[in-house]
């Protein structure tokens, strides 16, 4: 259903709510006018997205991806706000099955913005990984520094300790032409 839609639903119920206060039916009215404040809500946050959220916290990958493919046309169905968390979300039940396919929707996700800074940092340490994966050390330690930066609740401390130690390892490994690794010493 389109965002513009949900808006005028919620318009009509919260008006019906507030007419049936206005004739005297308060207790109608006041459920009324909460329904339609819900489903106002439902502009600001895709109720898909959410229990897509729940389902990849739940490490539920294939429910959580077919609860987020139900968003068609993510332009028209999310509030614009919302079009980075998708992308984010794409991105991270992307990269369970093939890493370096996400490397895409990471990157679109930083450039539609989210407003919570450990998302973009989320995203960042996400992107650090692929580049490492693709044995780009510089572009992995840009993106671990602005990671690092963005965490301002220290929530992902611990994985950027943890990719900065894997980073100091490739370091130490160095691929010979046969393929196989031998360590510097």
């Amino acid at each position: 259903m389109s965002n513009i839609v949900r808006l005028i639903i919620a318009c009509v119920i919260m008006g019906a709510g507030v007419t049936l206060c206005a004739f005297g039916f308060w207790g109608w009215g006041i459920t009324t006018f909460i329904f339609g404040g819900m489903v106002l809500l439902t502009f600001f946050f895709n109720e898909n997205m959410i229990i897509s959220q729940y389902y990849l916290r739940k490490e539920k990958s294939e429910e959580s991806e077919k609860w987020l493919m139900k968003i068609t046309d993510y332009e028209k169905q999310l509030y614009k706000g919302q079009h980075g968390y998708y992308n984010l979300l794409i991105g991270l039940i992307e990269s369970r099955k093939s890493p370096l396919k996400s490397e895409k929707y990471f990157k679109k996700a930083l450039q539609l913005g989210m407003s919570m800074s450990h998302n973009t940092a989320l995203a960042k340490l996400s992107l650090a990984g692929i580049s490492m994966a693709k044995r780009n050390k510089r572009e992995a330690e840009m993106y671990l520094k602005e990671a690092a930066k963005d965490d301002t609740n220290k929530l992902l401390a611990e994985q950027i300790k943890m990719m900065k130690g894997q980073m100091a390892q490739m370091d130490k490994q160095q691929v010979v032409r046969g393929g196989f690794r031998q360590q510097r010493f």
